[in-house]
């Protein structure tokens, strides 16, 4: 069972977010999945993590939906991660059920801090998954760099 990072974003995009902490994950030999709720919204990531890295780097991606799903490192869609993926990106308001969360290494909770309802909606995240015993941990960018604000240790 691994540990539950929560991303209150301010300053940072979902892409700007997984455009570091993907390459991280990818170097631990974890594969990532990344889940939204909106396919339009899915669609844009996807282009801004083809811009993200620049000239330097490249982060390797693809949609859901495609014959390759199963060999992506970070496939980007709505459903279960078909791509065998250890760490689970939730963004737009996306959730895991506990029994998902139980078999992941990471799994990031990305919301954006200027909506109400997602902050609401990340919140009862933290109890629920907190709760359920699984290892969670609050990252917050308020102050121009990320800071563990809060943690709650596994059960």
């Amino acid at each position: 069972m691994g540990t539950v990072m929560f991303y209150h974003l301010i300053r940072s995009t979902p892409a700007d977010t997984l455009a570091v902490n993907a390459p991280r994950a990818l170097a631990q030999g974890w594969r990532v999945m990344v889940r939204g709720t909106d396919p339009a919204a899915l669609d844009r990531l996807d282009g801004q993590l083809w811009l993200a890295g620049g000239d330097e780097s490249f982060l390797p991606h693809g949609r859901e939906g495609g014959p390759q799903d199963a060999d992506q490192p970070v496939l980007l869609g709505q459903g279960a991660p078909a791509n065998g993926a250890k760490v689970l990106a939730l963004i737009d308001g996306a959730v895991a059920e506990d029994a998902e969360v139980a078999l992941m290494e990471r799994v990031w909770v990305l919301f954006d801090g200027s909506d109400e309802t997602r902050v609401a909606a990340a919140r009862a995240q933290w109890k629920a998954l907190t709760g359920a015993g699984h290892a969670a941990q609050y990252w917050s960018e308020e102050g121009g760099r990320w800071e563990k604000k809060a943690e709650s240790a596994a059960r």
